[in-house]
């Protein structure tokens, strides 16, 4: 086989190697997301439940302190101690709510993830289009100006990407940073 030759199988082999291994692990990715999502909003979903039926029965023991700080057999200084507890309840219980945004960021990274994932895999595609274009009789020459085209593809597909996905969440912490909510 002639070097020619050699050249344009070599080619083929790698740039059909690339495309099918890179797809197999972005389904593998793709699928991983997709579990992380589905498990991260069902404990969401129940956590906000759980906090809310604390808040309940939270509101419900005060109702009752409150019964017996109005029949007045209680101490102004135990009045004083169970209003500030009272408050300090209030305000964990809706910092505990507040941090359960932390699902609407995920969600958006996780979808970012996947866009991402979507736009290698049409990479990937296009490599593998491109392998499948090359013979083993292609001339070096033609080799190149295949490659060439498929290097410009691939830097449109990418700006495409990036156009496409805007960064929207810049949040690092959960009680500070940017959110832009869609």
């Amino acid at each position: 086989m002639s070097k020619k030759k050699m050249l344009g199988s070599q080619v083929k082999e790698l740039l059909s190697g690339v495309s099918g291994h890179g797809s197999a692990h972005l389904s593998e990715v793709e699928t991983d997301l997709a579990q992380t999502a589905l498990l991260l909003g069902e404990a969401i979903e129940k956590l906000g439940i759980s906090f809310l039926a604390l808040h309940s029965a939270v509101s419900k023991e005060q109702d009752e302190i409150n019964i017996i700080i109005d029949s007045g057999t209680v101490s102004e200084d135990s009045v004083g101690r169970l209003k500030e507890i009272q408050g300090e309840i209030a305000q964990h219980v809706n910092s505990a709510v507040t941090c359960l945004q932390f699902q609407d960021l995920t969600s958006q990274l996780i979808s970012r993830t996947m866009q991402r994932c979507e736009g290698l895999r049409e990479v990937l595609m296009t490599l593998g289009v491109m392998g499948n274009d090359i013979s083993s009789d292609t001339n070096s020459d033609d080799i190149a100006s295949l490659l060439k085209e498929t290097t410009l593809r691939l830097e449109k597909q990418s700006a495409d990407l990036q156009g496409l996905l805007r960064k929207a969440v810049h949040q690092k912490q959960l009680d500070s940073g940017d959110i832009e909510l869609f």
